[in-house]
């Protein structure tokens, strides 16, 4: 019985840290960063027709979806001034916070004292509930109308195109 009742509250205290380490992490979610070093988009007008649009992800949020969502701002702010496509002159990735994954430990010792002696083994477990890393996406834009320009590296793109394809998804 006392084996059981060992378990159950095993069981618990995980249980509540997963719950805790749920309400630890900022789900990432699409919008305007409330504050700085918030989740969400921010943008910074440089001159007419250029832009350093930047996007932030919550903790954990994979690189696909934070540099979806700075395209996707790009594009709404090339619309929204009357232009067409916009070519991505310059980008960057930023990392705040670590990944502490999964650690295992196992420790050993002994002793003796009088007329006896006696041995111990541990093994130690601990995990990262934050979701991991939080990554920021910051890209500069050069806003264009008329022919999409060619472009060897594939930086110029389509702002209804990316917005549409984007939206989506999300």
């Amino acid at each position: 019985m006392g084996e059981v009742t060992a378990m159950r509250r095993l069981t618990t205290i995980f249980a509540l840290c997963a719950a805790l380490g749920a309400c630890a992490t900022a789900p990432t979610v699409y919008g305007p960063a409330r504050s700085t070093g918030a989740v969400g988009f921010s943008e910074f007008r440089i001159e007419p027709g250029r832009y350093r649009v930047t996007f932030r992800g919550g903790a954990g949020a994979p690189i696909d979806q934070v540099s979806d969502y700075a395209l996707l701002r790009a594009a709404e702010l090339t619309l929204a001034d009357g232009y067409e496509w916009f070519r991505v002159t310059d980008r960057y990735v930023a990392q705040s916070g670590y990944d502490s994954g999964p650690r295992v430990s196992v420790g050993a010792g002994g002793g003796s004292g009088g007329y006896s002696s006696g041995v111990g083994v541990g093994v130690g477990t601990s995990f990262n509930l934050g979701g991991g890393p939080a990554l920021t996406q910051t890209i500069e834009i050069l806003m264009g109308r008329g022919q999409k320009p060619p472009s060897a590296t594939g930086q110029v793109y389509d702002a209804a195109d990316v917005q549409a394809t984007i939206r989506s998804r999300i």
